[in-house]
């Protein structure tokens, strides 16, 4: 049985037949328009991404934490902790046994203010080979400190009395006493000519560990 003729002779088949026809080439058609559509996007997004500063760093940023998410962290190397030095054991120095603890002859800097040695090891910042005030170590800087004066050439290689210092800087010389006497620790005296050591007993070291 033959189906009803319809407009211009056509059946109903072939009306479903050209009506898929008709869907294919749409469908067809809207496939290249998203194609196009996707290939001009792409390089849109991408031009957005890098000529934009801040969608740069944040593309920067996101590319760091995923590094570190999947590298894992890791402790940062730690330098060398130095270690400091035992406490010196009282004791009176000369000149030349003064001058081997200069920081680089020996790491320990002892320095002589006002006729007293002190260890100012823990100032090496300060009193070190690089320190602004590295000329003093190892030696007397009684004067130094007393004139305010950071040349090599003003402290004595001898036994200086100090007999020449005016009154000010007598009175700044014994102000810096007091200051290292509180902030370092006192070893010993500094021996004139001929002047005999003092034997420090065990009874003065465990008073002056009390005081620290």
């Amino acid at each position: 049985m033959f189906s009803a003729p319809l407009i211009g002779g056509a059946t109903r088949s072939s009306i479903s037949f050209y009506g898929f026809l008709f869907f294919l080439s749409h469908a067809e058609s809207d496939t290249k328009m998203a194609e196009e559509e996707s290939e001009q996007t792409s390089p849109g997004i991408l031009q957005e991404i890098f000529t934009s500063p801040l969608n740069l760093s944040l593309l920067c940023l996101c590319l760091f934490l995923l590094y570190k998410i999947f590298r894992g962290d890791k402790p940062a190397d730690v330098g060398e902790v130095e270690e400091p030095l035992p406490k010196l054991k009282k004791r009176d120095f000369t000149l030349e046994e003064l001058k081997p603890y200069d920081g680089l002859t020996n790491p320990r800097i002892l320095m002589a203010v006002n006729g007293k040695v002190f260890d100012v090891t823990r100032g090496k910042k300060f009193y070190g080979p690089d320190g602004p005030y590295g000329v003093f170590a190892g030696r007397d800087a009684s004067r130094g400190l007393a004139t305010f004066c950071l040349d090599k050439e003003a402290l004595k290689d001898t036994h200086d009395d100090l007999s020449d210092l005016n009154a000010m800087q007598q009175e700044s010389l014994s102000e810096w006493e007091t200051q290292f006497t509180h902030k370092y620790d006192y070893i010993g005296k500094l021996l004139k000519p001929g002047e005999e050591p003092t034997e420090y007993t065990d009874d003065e070291e465990v008073k002056d560990k009390k005081k620290d």
